[in-house]
C-alpha cells in the first residue's frame, strides 16, 4: 500500500487531514442527508433553497442528519463548532458574536483562531465544550455517540451534519441561516456558491464523454477518494473522471491499481510534507516505483490544490471545484 511507504509527516499533518476529512463528511457511512425546510427539516428531503430569505420564525423544530428533532425557541446566542466547516460555514454567514468555541483545526477565517477550542470531532474535549455553554453544537456524523449522549444529557444540543453534495453543503448553510436567523447572509453565500458551479459547468458543458480527463486524487499521503462522497463530485463537475471512483468512500491506495488506471491528471495536497527530506506529496508521488508510467507523471500534469478546499465541506467548497477544473483543465480555466 502507497501509505506504508510514507514516513513521517509535517507536525502531525496526516493525522489532521484524516480527522478533518473523515469526520467532515461522515467517515461511518451513514447516508441522511440534511437539507433545508420551511418548518420540520427531514434528511434526504429537496431542499427549498430558492425561495426568498426571510425571517426565521419561532419555534423552529429541524431534524438533523441523524433524524433527531430539536426545538429553537429562539435564534442561539452561543454555539459552539467542532468541525472546521461548520466553522467556517458559521462565521460566513455572520455569526462571530454568537461563537464561543470551535474545533482544535478551525484556521480559517483568521478570526477562527482567537476562539476559544473545544478538541475536535475525533476528540471533543467535553469539559471545554460544557464550559462555553453553548445552546446549540454543530457537530458532523462522526462525532461519538459516547460524547453526544454526554453532552446530551447535560442539556446541551448537539445538531449533526452529513453533507455528501455540494448541494448538501449549500442546504447546510441555508439551514444554519434559518435556526440562526441569518437567512440573508446564507443566501449571499450559496448564491456565490451557485455561481461558481454553474462557472465551472458552463467551462465543460463542451466536453464529450469519451473526452473527459481521467483523474487520481490524494488528499493525504496514500488515501484518496472513491463514489459517494463530495470530492468525487468535485471531479465530476470539474468534467473529469475519478479513476478511483471503482470503491466507495475514503480508502487506502494499491500503487499498482492507480498504475493501470493511468490518470490524465494527478492533485494533490499542497500542504504535507516529509519532515525529514522537505519533500511535497507531490514529489513523493512522481518518485513512486512504475509511476513515471503513469500519463499524468509523463506529462508533467501533477498539480497541488489547497486541501481545505477541497477536504471542508464548507463555503469555500466551491472554490476548491475552480481549482480542481483548473488542474484538470488549464486551458479552459486559466
Amino acid at each position: 500500500m502507497a501509505g506504508n511507504k510514507i514516513k513521517v509527516w509535517t507536525t502531525g499533518l496526516l493525522a489532521l487531514v484524516l480527522a478533518v476529512v473523515l469526520s467532515a463528511c461522515g467517515a461511518n457511512g451513514k447516508n441522511a442527508e440534511n437539507k433545508g425546510d420551511q418548518a420540520s427539516q427531514q434528511p434526504g428531503q429537496t431542499a427549498t433553497a430558492q425561495e426568498p430569505p426571510g425571517k426565521t420564525v419561532y419555534p423552529l423544530t429541524i431534524k438533523d442528519a441523524t433524524g433527531q428533532e430539536f426545538t429553537f425557541k429562539k435564534a442561539p446566542d452561543k454555539i459552539v463548532s467542532v468541525s472546521p466547516a461548520e466553522t467556517e460555514a458559521l462565521f460566513a454567514i455572520g455569526l462571530d458574536k454568537e461563537i464561543v468555541g470551535v474545533s482544535d483545526y478551525s484556521d480559517y477565517p483568521e478570526a477562527a483562531t482567537k476562539k476559544p477550542k473545544v478538541g475536535g470531532i475525533m476528540k471533543p474535549n467535553e469539559e471545554a465544550i460544557i464550559a462555553a455553554n453553548p445552546e446549540v453544537v454543530f457537530a458532523g456524523i462522526s462525532l461519538s455517540e459516547q460524547a453526544t449522549t454526554k453532552l446530551r444529557d447535560l442539556g446541551i444540543m448537539i445538531f449533526k451534519t452529513e453533507p455528501k453534495t455540494v448541494e448538501d453543503v449549500m442546504a447546510n448553510i441555508e439551514l444554519y441561516g434559518k435556526i440562526t436567523d441569518h437567512q440573508k447572509e446564507a443566501r449571499a453565500v450559496t448564491d456565490k456558491m451557485r455561481a461558481d458551479v454553474a462557472e465551472v459547468k458552463n467551462g465543460v458543458k463542451n466536453i464529450g464523454k469519451g473526452q473527459k480527463l481521467r483523474v487520481y486524487v490524494e488528499f493525504s499521503p496514500g488515501w484518496t477518494v472513491g463514489k459517494g462522497e463530495f470530492m468525487d463530485e468535485l471531479i465530476s463537475l470539474a468534467g473529469g473522471e475519478n479513476v478511483a471512483a471503482t470503491q466507495k468512500g475514503w480508502y487506502q491506495i494499491s500503487e499498482e491499481n492507480i498504475i493501470a488506471a493511468n490518470p490524465d491528471v494527478i492533485l494533490y495536497s499542497k500542504n504535507i510534507r516529509d519532515d525529514k527530506t522537505g519533500q511535497t506529496l507531490g514529489d513523493i508521488i512522481k518518485a513512486r516505483s512504475g509511476w513515471d508510467q503513469i500519463s499524468a507523471v509523463r506529462l508533467n500534469r501533477v498539480f497541488a490544490v489547497d486541501d481545505n478546499l477541497i477536504s471542508r465541506p464548507g463555503p469555500r467548497v466551491t472554490e476548491g471545484l475552480k481549482a480542481v477544473a483548473k488542474g484538470v483543465y488549464p486551458e479552459i480555466f486559466k
